[in-house]
């Protein structure tokens, strides 16, 4: 039997409207909906290569290996691909970001989508956008986001087919710009598979769920009314919710820096005085300040004026998770001795 390889690409993404928590942690079923927008520029790029001869799941991320629960949670998404399609081949998964990983800009998001649809081309599975989002679900809550283009919204659903992302407007619908103030490329002690399990111990996640259709209602509003102001209330709104529930978490979550916190209180001031920005934090210190085009120079000029910020990357709507006909080349591959053959 021959190899299967095929290669896809997906975009970060950043929500709105914030995902925290499940009602059911094996099919990671969302405690409330949410809201995002995907991000052009914040990519991953996945190569996945079935192949006979590999006796196991192989990992490499950024020219890296990498085993142990990474590697494992690969494995266990690649399983549920595998017994759709009926077979047991072992993969070759080779993946490549082009921003920090597990810092709060949603790497896992990108890159189970990424990996979904790669996997399931390679064997043969010609899947709908939305078996694709309640698949890549499986792998990572937020991947079934990064799915569709543009704005989507990730239903709740009761059960697995019924929670699923779907676009609400494309990308070219509304140009935003998404300013990431990086205050840290360090890799977070709890990642966001952890933090969701903790969710039900704050005293303020039902009070955080409850509300949730109704700041929906809004977030989707705003987006399809194209509503800066609107938007920048809800998802400010949201954010904070979200991390008084981590907060508030046993054990506690506080994912903030110092520059975290500058940032939370400059921008606001900023939207006061005339210039449209607004900020929003997945899990993790790194800040998302959203403007439009024609103030992005400004607002990134004021960012990396402040103390403590590293970078600042950016990200503007993106398209849906993609193939690639050029394949990513494992690090353990010598070229050298392929030209000579």
């Amino acid at each position: 039997m021959a190899e299967r390889i095929a290669t896809a690409r997906s975009t970060s993404n950043i929500a709105f409207i914030k995902y925290w928590g499940n009602r059911d942690d094996t099919l990671r079923l969302p405690s409330n909906g949410s809201m995002s927008l995907n991000l052009a520029g914040l990519e991953t790029t996945t190569t996945v290569r079935f192949a006979p001869e590999l006796e196991a799941d192989r990992l490499f991320l950024n020219g890296e290996e990498v085993e142990g629960k990474a590697r494992e949670r690969v494995s266990e998404h690649l399983d549920h691909i595998r017994g759709l399609a009926g077979l047991a081949l072992r993969a070759e998964v080779i993946s490549e970001n082009n921003f920090p990983t597990g810092t709060g800009i949603a790497s896992s998001a990108s890159a189970f989508a990424a990996l979904t649809l790669a996997a399931c081309r390679a064997l043969g599975l010609d899947l709908t956008e939305r078996a694709l989002s309640t698949l890549a679900r499986l792998g990572s809550g937020s991947a079934s986001r990064s799915i569709p283009g543009g704005y989507v919204e990730w239903v709740a659903g009761t059960d697995h087919d019924s929670s699923y992302a779907e676009t609400i407007a494309p990308a070219e619908h509304w140009h935003l710009i998404d300013l990431v103030a990086v205050v840290s490329e360090t890799h977070k002690e709890i990642g966001s598979t952890g933090g969701h399990s903790l969710a039900g111990t704050s005293p303020l996640q039902e009070a955080r769920v409850s509300d949730a259709e109704r700041r929906l209602a809004l977030c989707r509003a705003a987006i399809l009314g194209r509503d800066f102001e609107a938007l920048a209330e809800i998802a400010e709104l949201d954010t904070l919710m979200m991390h008084a529930v981590m907060m508030t978490s046993t054990p506690s979550l506080v994912y903030w820096s110092p520059a975290t916190i500058e940032i939370i209180k400059a921008v606001p001031g900023w939207r006061r005085r005339g210039t449209p920005a607004f900020f929003t934090i997945d899990a993790g210190p790194n800040v998302h300040v959203l403007t439009t085009p024609e103030h992005a120079p400004r607002v990134r000029e004021w960012l990396l004026g402040m103390e403590g910020i590293v970078n600042v990357i950016s990200g503007t709507p993106g398209g849906p998770t993609r193939l690639l006909e050029k394949h990513l080349i494992p690090p353990h591959f010598d070229q050298s001795a392929a030209a000579s053959v």
